[in-house]
């Protein structure tokens, strides 16, 4: 326009302006110089920033101990409920603005994407997190954590170690709560792999040694898979880091510091809105879970098998165990049956799927190998007619002191000084820095043995 080759319509149309609008700007330009094209709005406040006093308020949640270490996206959710609605992305840049935090890139590794299962309960996730939850205020403790591949609906429950009993409570939990699923994704922990040789008998039949999980697993039908690496298993992985960073921080404002009241919070208060914040929606509205049976708590428990013995006796665990007279029909004697433990203590004989009855054996006595006792030897000193005294062996210490006393005044040529005999047995000896009138003078004075 400046240089006339373009007229002020064609210029409006070229910076995608209103013909009023490029006039403004031209008349800016012409008053201004380049000055005039800059946007009156640059380096002046936005309509719609947060007033400065509210972004002090919410940065001072930061000094606050209980919450200094929460997140971005997690410290919105407690500023929406006390009435600060922030956006997490503005939270973020106001506490980078402050230094108080840095961005950290971590290393890459090419991973290949696994798709979600397409219905609920095709395939569960199962693995314990071990974490300090409770932040010191008792015992670290683990997170038994089950996750649905579709929607990722989630069930967890603490438990002191992760073990077959903790296993157990958390599966039957789920079942109790949404059905028995296809299949279990867990990792090849000694729980559920069986790491021993087995019997002779299983390469015969054809299986594989299994644990007490797996065994419970194979009777319920429920497909274990054990994944290869942590990275297969990413999805409970991933939500295992989520909880470690959420539900530590919810415990803390909650104030709760023992096993039972964590396990209450998770199941009445934490997790419902958890997933109903965090669920996605499976690919399929089908839900294939099946019904739990009426025995899974007998199915879930510890099983031994035992010979039974000639007198209807049967021992497992150091107890042992009289089979009733009322199943002498089956003869049981010789026969393997099974010992179940119920993991409420209570024990279980069962034989081709029949439970027997018994009573408790009163416990044998243990058998103490008697040691044999020990002899004590005691050395007589040898006889007067003994050959060795007819060479002057076997006669003690004072008589090889003597011995060795006059063997050394030989060697030393040592005579007698006129003094009263050393302990030792040898002479006294002669002073040599004494001349012979000192010497005589000192067997003067002195008296001699000889005399």
């Amino acid at each position: 326009m400046k240089r006339e080759e373009l007229t002020q319509v064609q210029a409006a149309g070229l910076l995608g302006l209103s013909y009023r609008q490029s006039q403004r700007v031209w008349r800016r330009y012409q008053a201004q110089g380049d000055a005039g094209l800059v946007p009156r709005l640059r380096g002046r406040p936005g309509g719609r920033r947060k007033p400065p006093a509210m972004r002090a308020q919410v940065l001072g949640w930061y000094a606050d101990e209980r919450s200094a270490d929460f997140g971005p996206t997690l410290m919105a959710e407690p500023l929406g409920r006390a009435g600060l609605v922030v956006d997490h992305e503005t939270l973020r840049r106001w506490w980078l603005a402050t230094g108080q935090r840095t961005v950290r890139r971590r290393r890459q590794k090419h991973r290949q994407w696994r798709e979600r299962k397409p219905c609920l309960g095709a395939m569960v996730p199962l693995d314990g997190s071990p974490h300090d939850g409770f932040e010191g205020r008792r015992a670290p403790c683990v997170l038994m954590v089950m996750v649905d591949d579709a929607t990722g609906r989630r069930w967890a429950q603490f438990f002191e170690e992760e073990t077959t009993r903790a296993s157990d409570d958390v599966f039957e939990g789920w079942v109790l709560g949404h059905g028995m699923p296809r299949s279990l994704y867990g990792d090849r922990d000694s729980l559920y792999r069986c790491e021993g040789l087995g019997s002779v008998a299983d390469p015969l039949a054809g299986q594989e040694p299994q644990t007490q999980f797996g065994r419970a697993m194979e009777k319920l039908e429920v497909e274990l898979i054990l994944a290869n690496s942590p990275q297969a298993k990413g999805r409970v992985e991933r939500m295992n880091g989520v909880l470690q960073d959420r539900r530590v921080k919810e415990m803390r404002l909650a104030g709760i510091n023992d096993l039972e009241s964590a396990n209450r919070f998770l199941a009445e208060t934490y997790l419902p809105a958890f997933n109903r914040k965090f669920n996605v929606e499976a690919a399929s509205s089908a839900d294939v879970h099946r019904a739990g049976p009426r025995d899974l708590d007998e199915v879930l428990s510890w099983e031994e098998e035992r010979v039974v013995q000639g007198d209807w006796t049967v021992a497992c665990g150091g107890q042992g165990y009289q089979l009733d007279r009322q199943h002498e029909a089956l003869s049981l004697v010789r026969r393997k049956v099974i010992v179940r433990t119920l993991r409420n203590g209570r024990v279980q004989l069962v034989y081709r799927c029949g439970k027997l009855k018994w009573r408790a054996r009163p416990g044998r006595p243990l058998r103490v190998k008697a040691k044999p006792a020990k002899v004590r030897r005691v050395a007589l000193p040898p006889a007067a007619n003994h050959l060795w005294r007819q060479f002057g062996m076997g006669v003690g210490r004072k008589y090889w002191r003597g011995v060795k006393a006059s063997g050394r005044a030989e060697r030393l040529g040592l005579q007698d000084s006129g003094r009263p005999p050393l302990r030792s047995g040898l002479p006294a000896s002669r002073n040599p820095s004494r001349g012979k009138s000192a010497t005589n003078n000192n067997q003067k004075r002195g008296h001699s043995l000889v005399s």
